[in-house]
């Protein structure tokens, strides 16, 4: 019988389960494509020396900031966004990472601190482009 994780004392594998909620499904209840470990990696080794494309300051995740990051992922598929401190308020990094990737449609790639990157698949390219 499988146990919650929470349950057990281990809030890591309870935050996997629950990023994984977070990204299985559309707010449409439509399953969304979640991409595979292979490209994480692709796209983590890619992003890593880069210096973040987008900063999200101390009024957050405005309108205006996702569009920016929509336009940006639909030239380039990847962004590395940071977040200053004073953007989150009484939030944590991740569920603000998970917001952003909703909003946008874009996969949560990996959350580190105050650093996100998220991945979108250009529409008429496969995955496997990376």
């Amino acid at each position: 019988m499988y146990s919650h994780p929470a349950k057990e004392g281990t809030t890591h594998g309870y935050h996997m389960f629950q990023l994984w909620q977070a990204y299985a499904h559309t707010t449409k209840g439509e399953k969304k494509e979640m991409i595979t470990s292979k490209i994480r990696r692709r796209i983590k080794r890619k992003l890593s020396s880069e210096k973040p494309t987008i900063w999200i300051g101390k009024n957050g995740a405005t309108k205006q900031v996702i569009g920016e990051i929509s336009r940006q992922l639909e030239i380039s598929e990847m962004v590395k966004i940071r977040m200053l401190k004073s953007a989150l308020t009484n939030k944590e990094a991740k569920a603000v990472a998970s917001e952003i990737a909703q909003q946008t449609g874009a996969s949560l790639v990996d959350a580190r601190g105050h650093t996100i990157m998220l991945y979108k698949p250009r529409k008429g390219r496969r995955e496997k482009s990376v």
